[in-house]
């Protein structure tokens, strides 16, 4: 069982040009959207987070159920759904502005246990950022790693989110030594400043960074780099494509019985191309189409 743990909200996604333009409500979330690829390519996955009792948070649970992913750690609540307003630039990338003031995943508390049969854990985005729910999840990391449990962080940066960068820098930094896997995007390194050797001091065993369509490439613990390019095609939008590769990396990983640090450290160079060319695959199929829709285990080569 992989764990995904963070928000789910509401993206809406501009039908068109201009600031006036329709705006049409999808499901998504870093982290859900995570969730829903694990358990669109195959994996057990289950989400951990607290979603609204309004239409959108039913809506979110029901993708949810549709993925196959289990929702019966998912903390329930009153307060509104958090809604993500995004707009798309000429090339499909996608920025956002959030309205999360008193929503319901804000007021997550850390579980007592992870579900039975829990391999990894993942985190990141804007539930690592918005407190009290930062802290919770926070928790939630440090004590899964302190249990021996793999654990992912992708901290996709949202600036407009962060009142205090540095504060935030330092957090992020006091994290590394409870993650075993860590990806973030060249826009995210960049912005936090530090580089993949840095990071893999403090803790990981893998950095892995994604260049949008030039590729990936992960830096590993012996020194080691390994890259692939990126798989050309029409991009509608980039909408939940780093959270494709999130999953991609996990469900490989997985499947490869490599769901801890040691055997990430075994892994050679033929073993990184091959995870790193399945998690480019996925997110192409992401970006060839509108809003964050990850691709189904049929439509890939295996992992």
């Amino acid at each position: 069982m992989i764990v995904v743990a963070g928000e789910a909200l509401i993206d809406l996604v501009p039908q068109g040009t201009g600031a006036l333009a329709p705006l049409k409500p999808g499901l998504g979330g870093g982290p859900y959207n995570t969730a829903v690829a694990l358990g669109r390519l195959g994996s057990a996955t289950a989400f951990c987070s607290r979603t609204s009792y309004d239409a959108f948070g039913e809506a979110l649970l029901d993708g949810l159920r549709r993925a196959d992913v289990d929702v019966s750690a998912v903390q329930r609540g009153a307060e509104p759904t958090t809604l993500a307003v995004a707009t798309i630039d000429e090339n499909g990338s996608a920025a956002y502005s959030f309205y999360v003031d008193g929503t319901a995943d804000r007021l997550f508390t850390a579980p007592a246990h992870l579900p039975q049969g829990t391999r990894a854990v993942s985190f990141g985005t804007c539930s690592l950022v918005l407190e009290p729910g930062a802290s919770a999840y926070e928790e939630l990391m440090r004590s899964a790693a302190a249990q021996g449990v793999f654990t992912a962080l992708d901290p996709n940066i949202r600036a407009g989110l962060i009142p205090d960068p540095d504060a935030y820098r330092a957090r992020f930094k006091s994290w590394l030594p409870s993650v075993s896997l860590l990806k973030l995007s060249v826009e995210d390194a960049e912005w936090l400043g530090g580089t993949p050797r840095e990071w893999l001091a403090s803790g990981p065993a893998a950095v892995v960074i994604t260049r949008g369509g030039d590729g990936l490439t992960v830096f590993t613990r012996d020194g080691a780099e390994h890259s692939v390019t990126g798989v050309r095609v029409d991009v509608v939008d980039t909408i939940g494509a780093g959270d494709t590769v999130n999953a991609a990396l996990l469900h490989g990983l997985g499947a490869r019985n490599a769901l801890s640090p040691a055997a990430l450290a075994a892994l050679d160079a033929g073993g990184w191309t091959d995870l790193l060319g399945f998690a480019a695959r996925a997110a192409a199929i992401t970006c060839s189409r509108a809003g964050a829709e990850p691709p189904y285990a049929s439509e890939l080569d295996g992992p």
